[in-house]
């Protein structure tokens, strides 16, 4: 046999058994050891167990017990440790807000009816719930649903003294902000939006007010037209001057509009 190929020969042998070798080594080297995560300690609290919406009676079926971060577990929430029986105790109980799955039960989110009606249960303290009419005209439409917020402008018609002004002795029609800021609890009969509606034409509205603001509408309602003028939801919840200025807000002077045209500004008295 040639030199040459026997040295080729050997050689090709050598690097097998090599590579035979590494490949041995590598797979009897133990696998390397992972550092063991440590566990945090939770606490069991209380969560809906599904979707629970607006003015819906709480069942016991409706929540369980679910491990939560002791480090993140706020004191609001209700533990298994310290109330084993909540998740009876707090049944019949009705949501003020919608519950979403997995959320965790918060008391300030849930009021006891004790036999009262729905919308007497999710009304906040020291508010009223006043309903007035709507149509498409005054209601922007049918795009005010529950839970957004209006202002109420009030249009009437005045006598004009001013027999020799700009507008010839004609009646004067005034309008003006009553009130603002005000929030939506119900169109018609329905306390929320149904299956992702846009726009919902009710005849009535049903509205949160403090008590001044209750007197501010009904006196308006008998002395002209009462319209919604629906408010942006990014300042839905800007405040509006003081509590007194929400009840009565009256601008320093009133547009007259004859015919479509602004004719003269009005300065109110004070």
């Amino acid at each position: 046999m040639n030199t040459a190929r026997i040295v080729v020969l050997v050689i090709a042998l050598g690097a097998g058994g090599v590579a035979a070798y590494l490949a041995s080594s590598y797979q009897s080297a133990p696998a390397p050891v992972l550092p063991v995560a440590e566990k945090l300690p939770t606490v069991e609290v209380l969560v809906a167990k599904n979707d629970i919406g607006l003015g819906q009676a709480v069942k016991p079926e409706d929540l369980l017990w679910q491990a939560w971060p002791a480090a993140t577990a706020s004191n609001a929430f209700i533990r298994r440790d310290s109330r084993p029986e909540a998740q009876t105790q707090i049944a019949g109980s009705i949501a003020r807000v919608p519950l979403m799955q997995g959320e965790p039960i918060r008391e300030q989110k849930l009021v006891r009816a004790e036999g009262s009606g729905f919308m007497a249960a999710i009304l906040p303290s020291g508010m009223r719930a006043v309903s007035t009419e709507i149509s498409a005209e005054t209601g922007a439409g049918g795009f005010i649903l529950p839970n957004d917020r209006v202002d109420i402008v009030l249009t009437r018609r005045l006598k004009n003294p001013d027999t020799n002004g700009p507008t010839g002795g004609n009646d004067l029609i005034v309008s003006e902000v009553i009130l603002t800021n005000i929030r939506v609890l119900a169109i018609d009969q329905a306390p929320k939006e149904k299956d992702g509606q846009t726009a919902v034409i009710g005849k009535t509205v049903t509205l949160e007010l403090k008590p001044d603001q209750v007197a501010t509408l009904s006196a308006a309602r008998q002395g002209g037209t009462l319209q919604l003028a629906l408010r942006s939801i990014v300042d839905a919840n800007a405040v509006d001057g003081t509590p007194e200025d929400q009840a009565v807000k009256r601008p320093a002077g009133v547009n007259v509009i004859r015919y479509g045209v602004q004719a003269r500004q009005l300065t109110s008295q004070k």
